[in-house]
């Protein structure tokens, strides 16, 4: 996605040294890559929580979702604060996804020798695209099953089910790069490069096929126990 190239272009030239000035401008231009880094990864995540909310609008489009505590605000039953809902997914997933994927594009573009990016090296991106969504998900998957109380007994088992559900996920989420490209045809460069078209919806649609497809989350299926009940659904 071209936000998160920009932003890596962007740490770069920040941390780029300066041969007349000094160890302070390097020191400067240090600090300011760090908090260019900060920002891009800041960005992500919320870009990517922001596509996994608006994913379940797609893959649920009549079905009232579980958001734990958030639910109260709702005027919905609140059964478990954060463990088990769809607001311990959205912020799980996106910080493991903001961290693969700047660091995936870290190492693409260091083996490349130039910044990652879809237009010159398209194979090389979808491959980054697959492995650090395939990646940021497992790594998700196995802190939960690690620290989740409902998989007390059946840790195991859990990473081993979600590793396998992320590996066939991803792989539907060859598409993400296009998206923006194709965007650009009906409606347009500006609203293709803007942060809707180049981020937010290649990431809500990639987010839609991963869960839906790899976990089967579509419409009733994929749903808790609280979330049944809240749609009138007999387990």
């Amino acid at each position: 996605m071209s936000l998160f190239t920009k932003s890596w272009t962007v740490v770069r030239h920040a941390t780029r040294r300066s041969m007349s000035g000094g160890v302070k401008v390097e020191e400067a231009a240090e600090g300011n890559g760090s908090l260019a880094l900060v920002a891009a990864v800041g960005t992500t995540f919320a870009t990517y929580m922001t596509a996994d909310f608006l994913s379940n609008f797609l893959q649920h489009p009549t079905q009232k979702m579980d958001y734990g505590f958030i639910n109260q605000f709702l005027g919905r039953e609140v059964e478990r604060n954060f463990w088990g809902t769809r607001t311990q997914h959205i912020v799980g997933v996106a910080a493991a996804l903001a961290v693969t994927d700047h660091a995936s594009q870290h190492i693409f573009s260091r083996w490349l020798g130039k910044p990652l990016c879809f237009g010159s090296a398209p194979a090389t991106f979808v491959a980054h695209t697959f492995l650090f969504i395939f990646t940021g998900v497992t790594v998700y998957c196995a802190a939960d099953a690690a620290f989740n109380p409902e998989h007390e007994g059946k840790r195991v088992k859990a990473i081993q089910e979600e590793t396998y559900a992320s590996a066939v996920g991803s792989c539907t989420a060859w598409f993400e790069p296009y998206v923006s490209p194709a965007l650009a045809r009906v409606a347009g460069p500006a609203v293709a490069n803007s942060w809707f078209g180049s981020a937010l919806l290649p990431a809500t649609l990639a987010y839609t096929t991963v869960k839906g497809v790899g976990w089967n989350d579509w419409g009733d299926e994929g749903l808790n126990d609280l979330e049944k009940r809240l749609n009138g659904i007999k387990k």
